[in-house]
């Protein structure tokens, strides 16, 4: 009797997931969203967007688990690249309050047993406010990796260095391997607070109300992080639910899980790239991406287009199309004298790509949903970090996991094409390169293990459910 009640409860037992509208956290959040369909719990996976100006391209059915919810972000005809980010931020916190706040309402009205969480993203922290007064409880779910959300909150934008170790007698403790960090290892936004002013304020504000969320999701995995995650653990009610990766690339739990599913950017067909690396030696292509958001220079996309052609490796370079017009105007003409040595292409299925056999190495700017596919799949990278999170992400990559190199730039802070074929080459035929492939190997199978049945992320979030059941009971 009580497991058909629970049967009953279960399938009445909604959880509302509220994301921020860019891809980078789209992707994780509608992952973690689908583990919870899968197990029982019924989800609606809601993304502040507006219409044209933005569009949302669901990629393959494995989200029909979910249920996803567009609700307005206000800018409906504005040209929003004339905002400055401090209007851009405020008007879409005024609109999507409105708009969530109407959603909410709807949804309390339409079901017997209305959703008693919100799931949201912790860039948004007024929507636990506004969960809290609908009488929810909120999850805030981060998208960055648990160091960089320990050294967000613990300084919150002012650093003293070097950072004071967990023995030390400074303004703060921290765990000891973030003490060994550099003023170059730290997030951008704390090296130079004057730099980026409005999101330097949104990512310390996902700490503003934090004490009042009942869970805080951390999409990592616990033996990556494992000093840290000890220490925050101390601090908040932190739960580890990642690698928020599709199943089929980790535990294969979750039938046809095989992509994200839903894409900001127009699918495209990825046969090209596929077929032209099933024509490549195993672990010969050094796959270069740069992200959804970052932005290179002219002299930077040079100095990669020779750095390209002079290595020993083949190549396939994603180029957004917003970044072509930076090519050497002679390099895709240079491209077909290479004898089909490389490959330069718009977009592409990432995840697909770094699974490939033929792909040897990850040349990467270390955005945690990068670094996380690149960790997961055993791939050695070799590591080039713009902005925001992106350098604490390399300084664990190329010295705590030691899962790759990281890339020096000269005194203008470009990164030549001779550095560039010099780590390249190193990763994927250097002495060092044969100890960074078993490390990779090594972090891989525990990423796995971390989503099996028992392990730490997988209990974390069956823990996460059960607690949501009870609430119904």
């Amino acid at each position: 009797m009580e497991e058909q009640k629970n049967e009953r409860i279960l399938k009445l037992t909604h959880v509302l997931v509220l994301t921020y509208p860019v891809q980078g956290h789209i992707n994780p959040m509608v992952e973690f969203s689908k583990r919870l369909a899968s197990k029982g719990l019924n989800v609606a996976f809601i993304v502040p967007i507006s219409e044209p100006s933005k569009s949302l391209h669901s990629i393959n059915h494995a989200t029909s688990s979910i249920k996803i919810e567009q609700i307005s972000d206000g800018f409906e005809g504005v040209d929003t690249d004339e905002l400055s980010l401090d209007v851009y931020f405020e008007l879409f916190k005024v609109s999507v309050i409105k708009s969530l706040t109407n959603f909410i309402e709807q949804h309390q009205s339409s079901q017997d047993n209305p959703a008693k969480v919100l799931v949201y993203d912790s860039v948004m922290p007024w929507a636990l406010d506004l969960a809290i007064q609908h009488g929810m409880h909120g999850a805030s779910f981060f998208t960055q990796s648990c160091v960089v959300s320990a050294i967000y909150w613990v300084h919150r934008g002012t650093v003293k260095l070097p950072l004071e170790d967990s023995q030390g007698q400074g303004h703060v403790s921290v765990p000891p391997v973030m003490s060994n960090l550099s003023l170059n290892d730290l997030p951008s936004f704390v090296a130079d607070v004057d730099a980026y002013p409005a999101l330097v304020k949104l990512v310390l504000d996902q700490f503003s109300n934090v004490m009042r969320a009942k869970w805080l999701l951390f999409n990592t995995f616990t033996e990556l992080e494992l000093e840290v995650i000890k220490w925050m653990g101390s601090q908040w009610p932190a739960l580890t639910v990642g690698p928020t990766i599709p199943s089929m690339y980790l535990d294969k739990r979750i039938g046809d899980d095989k992509d994200y599913g839903l894409s900001l950017f127009k699918p495209n067909d990825a046969e090209t790239c596929i077929k032209w690396l099933d024509s490549k030696d195993a672990d010969s292509v050094v796959y270069i991406s740069f992200g959804s958001l970052a932005s290179l220079g002219e002299e930077q996309m040079e100095e990669i287009a020779i750095g390209l052609k002079r290595m020993k490796s083949n190549f396939l370079w994603v180029v957004r199309e917003s970044e072509e017009k930076k090519l050497p105007c002679n390099f895709m003409q240079d491209m077909e004298l290479l004898d089909d040595k490389g490959l330069v292409v718009k977009w592409c299925n990432q995840l697909q790509v770094l699974s490939h056999g033929s792909v040897g190495c990850f040349m990467t700017h270390c955005g945690w949903n990068s670094t996380m596919e690149g960790v997961s799949l055993g791939v050695p990278m070799v590591v080039m970090p713009q902005w925001t999170d992106q350098p604490t992400n390399a300084a664990f990559i190329a010295e705590v996991w030691k899962v790759g190199l990281r890339v020096k730039a000269n005194e203008k802070g470009i990164v030549t094409g001779e550095e560039i074929e010099s780590c390249v080459n190193e990763v994927m035929r250097g002495e060092r390169g044969k100890e960074i492939k078993e490390n990779s190997l090594k972090w891989r199978e525990r990423a796995r293990i971390a989503m099996k049945e028992g392990g730490s992320s997988e209990n974390n979030i069956r823990d996460f459910t059960k607690n949501i059941i009870e609430m119904y009971k």
